[in-house]
């Protein structure tokens, strides 16, 4: 991890480790590649051998109530951004076109300002980055990560409706 000072800005790069990612996101039981680039990372994760869709669930809907009060993790459906985190999640799509319903991309930025803070107000550190993702991963497969908003995310899990019609 490297602060970097541009005028009156600062700015913390996080110096991530490509296999530590992967392997994380393998120990939740995700298949996992890696893209690196100079500003960011890309997980493109698959969970092909799950029998059900990965648990991204429509938060507004109040038949998803239970999974609401459990879960630790929220997306903003407009922009992917998983809140409190430096990750952006979008969707996969199948061959039709549609979101598929057991793969997901997650983009870590590298780049945050540096009064950014994690969940728990820790500040960020490449070792609670990696804690933070693996809990993250893990609950997209158990406990269910909520989405707030309609936009370019698209719930995988829970009641799915078609996209409004233009």
């Amino acid at each position: 991890m490297q602060l970097v000072h541009a005028g009156e800005h600062q700015v913390v790069l996080l110096e991530l480790d490509s296999e530590t990612l992967r392997q994380s996101a393998e120990e939740a039981g995700l298949t996992c590649a890696v893209e690196d680039t100079p500003r960011s990372v890309v997980l493109d994760l698959s969970a092909l051998d799950r029998e059900g869709p990965l648990l991204l669930f429509d938060a507004s809907d109040p038949a998803n109530g239970g999974w609401f009060s459990r879960c630790q993790f929220y997306i903003d459906a407009r922009t992917g951004a998983v809140l409190q985190t430096p990750f952006t999640v979008a969707n996969s799509k199948d061959a039709a076109g549609r979101p598929h319903p057991r793969a997901l991309r997650v983009q870590i930025a590298k780049e945050l300002p540096s009064h950014f803070r994690m969940p728990g107000r820790q500040p960020v550190t490449e070792k609670v980055l990696y804690g933070v993702l693996f809990n993250f991963l893990a609950a997209i497969q158990r406990v269910g990560v909520g989405i707030c908003g309609q936009g370019i995310v698209r719930p995988l899990a829970g009641r799915i409706d078609a996209p409004p019609s233009r």
